[in-house]
């Protein structure tokens, strides 16, 4: 029997069957021998084959197909494992706020940088633009200039009262979207308005640490009422790339690749070789700081603790 992996809820998977009936699934121990570098071998977004007969209280998924794609990220506190977020997907939706909490350009570039290695097209949505103050406005349109500039959509988007939110509809109809960002950006909240009645739990910014606390534990597929699917996943507060080569890094940013060319050395790193093309391109405002600064951040990525915390 085939199916679409939906939820993930830790050692048990939600799968939707082909006849459109709903089953919980366990997976066997071979699966983890086979990914040993992955803590969790069976995602949502994957298609599987699962074993059920009237003799079994549980199911099983015995089989997973190929994968069209999949994005993954550093496994928290495990600097050798990784931890895939989801597969199978049209596009990564990548909610950002300038405040309430504040999201950190690193992030939004180390994101990107894993989008970009997997060939994942992304967007970006700046939320809670109702909230801003005259200099967050200015904030807000800098990021959207700076990210359009280089090739991405950007969007605006107050998910509380529902501005700007048809827009987005339009873009993630008949797609499978991946919805990633730091905890309390307003990520559930979006999803109420693209789906209502759906009724996800929301929480509240702590004015302490102006951070938000997770209310979404599990990753799961969401059907839209418009067409296509949405990926809901757990806010994380840093995003840790995976397995990137250091000559291959500036390739994840297209605006360094693309003055790379003119690199004296192919195998530049772009930091201390002369003639180095990407320097001075920074040098002459070609190139963004934060982008730069992002870049040197995931080559520099040594401690594995260094991105934990949004900056």
């Amino acid at each position: 029997m085939r199916g679409l992996v939906i939820k993930n809820t830790g050692s048990l998977y939600q799968v939707l069957t082909d006849e459109g009936k709903l089953i919980e699934c366990k997976i066997k121990g071979t699966f983890r021998l086979k990914e040993i570098k992955a803590t969790n071998p069976v995602v949502v977004g994957d298609y599987v084959t699962i074993s059920s007969n009237d003799q079994q209280t549980t199911a099983y998924i015995t089989e997973i197909e190929k994968r069209k794609n999949y994005i993954i990220r550093r496994a928290s506190n495990l600097s050798k494992l990784y931890h895939i977020i989801a597969a199978n997907l049209d596009q990564c939706v990548l909610m950002v706020t300038i405040n309430y909490p504040k999201t950190s350009t690193v992030f939004i570039d180390r994101f990107l940088a894993s989008a970009q290695a997997y060939r994942i097209p992304a967007i970006i949505i700046i939320n809670k633009m109702d909230l801003y103050s005259e200099s967050e406005n200015i904030m807000a349109e800098e990021l959207i200039t700076l990210y359009s500039s280089i090739g991405y959509d950007c969007f605006v988007c107050d998910s509380l009262t529902g501005s700007g939110v048809d827009k987005i509809r339009d873009c993630l109809t008949n797609k499978v979207s991946l919805l990633a960002g730091n905890s309390g950006v307003g990520k559930s909240t979006l999803i109420n308005r693209l789906s209502p009645g759906l009724q996800l739990r929301t929480g509240e910014i702590s004015e302490k640490h102006n951070k938000g606390t997770h209310t979404t534990t599990f990753s799961e597929m969401i059907e839209l009422p418009s067409g296509g699917w949405i990926i809901d996943t757990p806010g994380i507060k840093g995003f840790g790339v995976f397995n990137m080569e250091a000559e291959e890094i500036g390739h994840y940013f297209t605006e360094i690749f693309s003055h790379s060319a003119e690199c004296r050395f192919n195998n530049c790193t772009h930091t201390t070789e002369p003639n180095c093309a990407v320097i001075k391109a920074l040098q002459d405002g070609k190139i963004s700081e934060s982008r730069y600064i992002s870049y040197l951040s995931i080559l520099q990525d040594e401690d594995e603790n260094k991105y934990r915390e949004a900056e």
